[in-house]
């Protein structure tokens, strides 16, 4: 699938862009073929020295992350990467939950879905990290979650030492306070009493390990 697409044709093909670059950002570019559309993150498009460094690195990585979780509703189908500077990642149809909560009340059974879907996902060893950003969580047209942008997350093996294991046990974590944040913004009903106290509690060591996290998070999430 989209074996002869070209970076540098992209523009000449007339293919949609969804965002433009900036100096940290790829471009993201809609293309279609033979009635299948699909998504570009493209970093051909920034400049020589940032996209032949950052970009390939966040490219490589999460390509990885796509590689590591195929086969799993829920995660968008990654079709190939292009050149080492871009991804073509399916495009799912539906709506991110960005302010989606002005239009209509999400589902107890979504949630459930969306926590299976972490669950399966942590299995595999892998931490999304940005899941408290509600454009990356998804409600399919089928009414099933999709997580989308994996370049911030943190793979089980690079956190082997114990130190290390204690964030990686943080980030997942933190994926399910994320869940647990979206419901108290669309559908606050639904969240139990020990998911409350889970969300607020905060220790000194806890607190440490957020500070040590936060700082990884933020050196990953530049550029994405």
């Amino acid at each position: 699938m989209f074996d002869t697409l070209k970076l540098s044709e992209l523009s000449a093909n007339n293919a949609g862009i969804l965002r433009g670059p900036s100096s940290t950002r790829p471009t993201i570019w809609i293309v279609e073929e033979n009635g299948i559309r699909a998504v570009v993150k493209d970093f051909s498009t920034n400049k020589f020295l940032f996209r032949n460094t950052v970009g390939r690195f966040l490219i490589w990585r999460e390509g990885k992350a796509y590689k590591k979780l195929r086969g799993i509703r829920g995660v968008p189908v990654l079709y190939r990467v292009v050149d080492g500077l871009a991804l073509v990642i399916e495009e799912i149809q539906g709506r991110n939950l960005e302010n989606l909560e002005n239009e209509i009340k999400l589902s107890s059974p979504f949630f459930d879905a969306l926590e299976e879907l972490v669950r399966r996902f942590h299995r595999r060893g892998l931490a999304h990290c940005d899941l408290k950003r509600a454009p990356n969580t998804l409600i399919g047209s089928d009414g099933f979650p999709y997580i989308v942008d994996w370049a911030a997350s943190i793979s089980k093996e690079e956190f082997r030492l114990p130190l290390l294991g204690s964030i990686y046990r943080r980030f997942l974590s933190d994926d399910y306070l994320a869940v647990i944040k979206l419901k108290l913004r669309h559908a606050p009903e639904t969240v139990r009493p020990d998911e409350k106290d889970r969300y607020h509690y905060r220790s000194g060591g806890e607190k440490f390990i957020r500070a040590v996290r936060d700082r990884l998070r933020a050196i990953l999430q530049k550029a994405v």
